[in-house]
């Protein structure tokens, strides 16, 4: 059973999203009866949009195509028109659910529309369905290609959310608050439907503000899950915001994910509150593999060892496994487990192409200390830098450059050469007056780091292209 509270139907609130709330008895009598109308959708092979606003509507219509055992696939209300094509024309949804007055654009004209209603008479919720039977198809960033629709099974999604409930002592009387998107698997997965799982709650806050946060972490909430983008702005205010550091000092649990925390914003939080923020690692495809626990050690820069039922190795360029405790070996993360997507949808030839064998390659490049803790270097394509015979993460040298206080942000990748092979260049956002130089930069990663793994060249911008999770897109600066 995904939701025993939903069955449950008792009268704590479950989802708040500004001044509108549902309480578990609601959001069984509007889900419950949207998930008979859809069980009864008259296609081949029943799939529903969703029109993914952070909004009540978009989580009722999640949880209704969950309970009705129709996939169904949410779409980022920002996507581009051909990326938007690409999704109506591979996933063939026989509905798009949305909320009432929203705007749709041309490309979901052919798709029949339902409004989300919180009007009609109580349903009984439908029957539990196999483990097995897909339950969301969620769409890549498609960096490499057009995006690929992961279809992720309901036990995926049990396995995952319910690890984290042991790995951060996650309980009914957890109250959340977010400011996340809802058509990935962190906003909607990790932010709505964990909390929902649990029988506790989630406050959404809309947009992203460090006042709303504070205001929630002061009052009900007891969790907050954000992005990196979301934390350096935490970072930059918190030393001299008492109220914002009181309330995050009172928090149980602050979640980073989504792309790594640098250091500096880790070290500046923690001498703010004495809060250590605990990050984890996944991916669509996996959904969640490791995360810090809350009972065990904090290692800032660290997405901490696997979660529970969940099978981890680094697989190094000659095809061995890297020994556990060998921080100078990086490898490819590979893992197993009941975590796993089914396949990608329509795509048998790229499913089998991600395994090797029943482990899932994730392309992401790691190193793995004696206790389990995995350390992201970066992506295998982007982020594993072949300088001069070495090997070399990016990840390393962007924390290094970070403790300069003249970087503000900063992305390194690497550029052909015909000497090394590839030299390591930085991209470099500055902070304060910008005075900061080439030469300074590059003396300092060799005198933290090793002189072999130093900047070749610094580039100077206003910003960092990122995409709507707040991960800098290499390949745009590359180009």
């Amino acid at each position: 059973m995904l939701f025993p509270a939903v069955q449950a139907a008792n009268a704590k609130e479950a989802l708040r999203f500004g001044d509108r709330t549902l309480t578990y008895a609601d959001l069984a009598r509007v889900a419950g009866a949207l998930a008979h109308r859809l069980r009864r959708l008259d296609h081949e092979r029943p799939r529903v949009a969703i029109w993914a606003t952070p909004s009540l509507e978009t989580s009722v219509a999640t949880v209704a195509a969950l309970l009705a055992g129709v996939p169904a696939v949410p779409i980022n209300p920002k996507a581009g028109e051909r990326e938007l094509a690409h999704i109506v024309s591979d996933s063939a949804p026989a509905l798009v659910l949305t909320p009432p007055g929203a705007d749709l654009p041309s490309g979901m004209h052919g798709v029949t529309r339902e409004d989300v209603s919180f009007e009609g008479c109580t349903s009984e919720v439908p029957a539990e369905l196999d483990d097995e039977t897909p339950a969301l198809i969620v769409y890549t960033s498609g960096t490499t290609g057009p995006p690929k629709g992961v279809v992720l099974p309901r036990r995926a999604i049990a396995s995952t959310l319910d690890a984290l409930e042991d790995a951060w002592q996650w309980t009914a009387d957890d109250v959340l608050v977010h400011a996340l998107p809802l058509f990935h698997v962190h906003g909607l997965i990790l932010g709505i439907l964990g909390p929902l799982r649990r029988g506790g709650s989630v406050h959404h806050i809309g947009r992203f503000s460090t006042q709303r946060i504070a205001t929630e972490l002061a009052g009900e909430a007891t969790m907050m899950f954000g992005v990196p983008t979301m934390y350096h702005r935490i970072a930059s205010e918190i030393a001299t915001d008492h109220a914002l550091a009181n309330a995050l000092r009172g928090a149980r649990l602050l979640v980073s994910g989504s792309a790594a925390l640098p250091l500096r914003d880790h070290q500046l939080i923690t001498e703010a509150t004495g809060q250590q923020v605990v990050e984890r690692y996944g991916m669509t495809e996996t959904l969640m593999s490791t995360s810090v626990r809350a009972d065990g050690p904090r290692k800032a820069g660290t997405v901490g060892p696997p979660l529970r039922d969940v099978e981890l190795r680094l697989i190094d360029e000659d095809g061995n496994t890297v020994r556990l405790g060998d921080t100078q070996t990086v490898g490819e993360i590979q893992v197993r487990g009941p975590n796993l997507f089914t396949g990608y949808l329509n795509r048998p030839d790229a499913t089998a192409e991600a395994f090797d064998g029943d482990w899932f390659r994730t392309g992401d490049m790691a190193t793995r200390d004696a206790d389990g803790y995995v350390r992201i270097v970066g992506r295998k394509a982007t982020d594993l830098i072949k300088s001069g015979g070495y090997k070399i993460g990016a990840g390393e040298i962007e924390n290094a450059l970070l403790e300069h206080p003249g970087v503000a942000e900063v992305a390194v990748t690497g550029e052909p050469d015909p000497d090394l092979g590839e030299r390591i260049v930085a991209w470099v956002v500055p902070s304060g007056d910008g005075a900061v130089r080439e030469t300074e930069l590059v003396d300092h990663v060799a005198r933290l780091l090793t002189p072999h793994k130093r900047p070749r060249a610094v580039h100077f911008l206003d910003a960092l292209p990122r995409n709507h999770m707040g991960k800098v897109m290499k390949r745009a600066l590359d180009a």
